[in-house]
């Protein structure tokens, strides 16, 4: 196995990607086309020179799944279309044998950052309060955005999400190597 075929390749690159998205996420809170569908092709790219059509379809898969999951919150006001395309970027590059670590880590590492955000801002009590109030909404209006609650609203406590997609992405490699 070659340098470029190893087990940490697609994590390695995955978490450069994220890592670069997320530079500009909080420089600017977005996250440009130029990164992630660049990104995209890349993975799908190294995927299909070095495991051929089935590993490119799998890596299609994964980009496919992670932008799906991402999909659903920003359909429900709570998430940006450049987070959703961060991360299916970042799925086509990690691939499907990476897929759950991607979302899980990912997941943990908003959640402890969203933490670390509102103690810093003083407003736990208030976060949770809101994560209350999402709750019940999301349980009765579904995917519907929350009238108050979304990221229309700037006077709600924002987290430049790429931030939790470059954690996310860094765990899984970690726990790659």
């Amino acid at each position: 196995m070659t340098l470029l075929q190893s087990d940490w390749t697609y994590p390695a690159t995955a978490a450069a990607c994220a890592l670069l998205g997320s530079v500009f996420d909080v420089k600017s809170r977005r996250i440009p086309n130029f990164i992630t569908f660049p990104s995209m092709l890349l993975g799908l790219s190294m995927h299909l020179a070095f495991g051929g059509w089935k590993q490119f379809s799998s890596a299609l898969a994964a980009g496919l799944i992670c932008g799906a999951v991402f999909l659903l919150f920003y359909i429900a006001g709570g998430m940006g279309a450049g987070d959703v395309k961060l991360m299916a970027a970042v799925g086509c590059i990690a691939g499907m044998p990476h897929v759950s670590y991607l979302l899980v880590l990912t997941a943990l590492s908003g959640g402890v950052m969203a933490v670390a955000l509102a103690l810093a801002r003083g407003q736990f009590r208030q976060t949770v309060m809101n994560v209350g109030a999402l709750a019940t909404h999301h349980s009765h209006e579904g995917l519907q955005p929350h009238p108050d609650l979304n990221l229309s609203n700037q006077a709600t406590l924002r987290l430049p999400y790429a931030l939790a997609i470059a954690g996310g992405s860094l765990l899984t490699l970690y726990f790659q190597i």
